[in-house]
């Protein structure tokens, strides 16, 4: 069976799912496929700049998410190397919120019409069609589509088809986990964040109940690679954090067993967004299937997001809109020309925004994680304040409209 369609994206993750429901407030139908038979709701949480929430605001869902999360007021750094007294940076003028993901994922999906996004739908294979694509899913099924988006993620088929290469180990690794407290949490709406060590950790309240917290390290070798246990995951994070204050520890041990997380963490060679394809014809990618990254900047999710609406201004600009003449719909040509310089503006926009985050990111991260004794008093010394200006400058970063 072959099915026809305008935008097909794959991956119903954010920087789907903001791709999709922009392109839908602008009066184009796109297809979502997701491989899994339900939203992925993996991570829990996510810190969300004032970039991200100039997204939101394009696209129509800022004040529902807003009313339900905390602002965070300030990041408060400790030194697990020093006694170095806490770092206190003030976030005024910006907005930071630590976003639960499961209310980002449904809200975004809410807001998009039924039949927007097809579950159990693995891409296995891509193929020419003229001035088309045609995606072959696992079931068997065939879509024929003029525009094709990869969101797929780190492990991206369409990135893989335009030739970007695997992301990479970085040889850190993250535990992150959720924790809820019925009775209220009593932390202040604050960024906390531990460093030293080789170790670094944190802690986010998104609302009065509900803290995120994170754990990153270097692995001593293959054997430290947990499993998805749980229990291990829960005691192997504690034993990490035994250097942290004790408020840390207790979030963690307050976390149900279902609500941690382990994985590597990859990115992608920043050089290689220079000269690779970020688009090629009618085929582009965006969110982690472009710039997969560290979390030391906060800004995978939120660049996902600033991805979704700038692709999105660039198609409308390409594609017809309904009600528009029949004859110029029927110049595929044209259309098809009009789309790749569409994707082409997408990946100009993108290219060095995208080179820019992977690089700081991973250099912060390598600053912050070091266990090396100089690095650690020439961070905790001079560095400090230096690595948190450089979170609320990528912050800065503003989107626009979607029109």
């Amino acid at each position: 069976m072959e099915i026809v369609e305008d935008v097909v994206i794959v991956g119903a993750g954010i920087a789907g799912l903001t791709t999709s429901l922009g392109l839908h407030r602008l009066g184009i139908r796109s297809l979502v496929l997701e491989s899994s038979d339900r939203l992925r709701i993996t991570g829990f949480a996510l810190a969300t700049w004032s970039n991200a929430w100039k997204v939101l605001h394009a696209i129509g869902i800022g004040e529902s998410l807003r009313r339900k999360h905390d602002l965070i007021s300030s990041i408060i750094v400790t030194s697990t190397f020093s006694v170095q007294p806490p770092s206190e940076i003030s976030f005024e003028g910006y907005e930071v919120r630590c976003l639960q993901r499961r209310l980002l994922m449904e809200t975004l999906a809410k807001e998009l019409p039924s039949g927007f996004i097809r579950f159990s739908s693995k891409v296995v294979s891509i193929e020419e069609s003229g001035l088309f694509k045609r995606v072959h899913l696992a079931d068997g099924t065939i879509l024929r589509t003029k525009v094709l988006i990869g969101c797929d993620g780190v492990n991206s088929v369409v990135a893989k088809w335009l030739g970007l290469q695997k992301p990479v180990f970085t040889g850190r690794s993250a535990i992150r986990g959720l924790a809820n407290f019925k009775d209220g949490h009593g932390f202040a709406p604050k960024f906390w964040l531990f460093v030293g060590k080789g170790i670094r950790s944190g802690l986010l309240p998104c609302d009065d109940e509900t803290v995120y917290w994170f754990l990153t390290w270097i692995p001593a070798s293959k054997e430290e690679e947990l499993e998805d246990d749980p229990v291990k995951l829960k005691e192997f994070a504690i034993t990490k954090l035994k250097d942290t204050p004790d408020e840390m520890k207790y979030v963690v041990e307050k976390t149900s067993l279902d609500c941690f997380v382990s994985s590597p963490l990859r990115y992608r060679r920043p050089w290689e967004l220079l000269w690779g394809n970020i688009s090629k014809g009618n085929v582009c990618v965006a969110g982690d299937a472009l710039h997969p990254m560290t979390p030391d900047l906060g800004q995978g999710g939120c660049s996902a997001m600033e991805d979704g609406v700038i692709l999105a201004r660039c198609l409308a600009e390409a594609l017809p809109k309904p009600g528009e003449d029949i004859k110029e719909k029927a110049n595929e040509e044209e259309e098809h020309k009009r789309i790749e310089m569409g994707l082409k503006k997408f990946a100009q926009e993108r290219r060095w925004r995208s080179f820019d985050l992977i690089t700081t990111a991973y250099i912060v991260g390598y600053i912050q994680q070091n266990n090396g004794k100089m690095m650690n008093f020439f961070r905790d010394k001079f560095l400090s304040r230096f690595l948190y200006w450089l979170l609320l400058k990528k912050a800065n970063f503003d989107c626009g409209k979607l029109n």
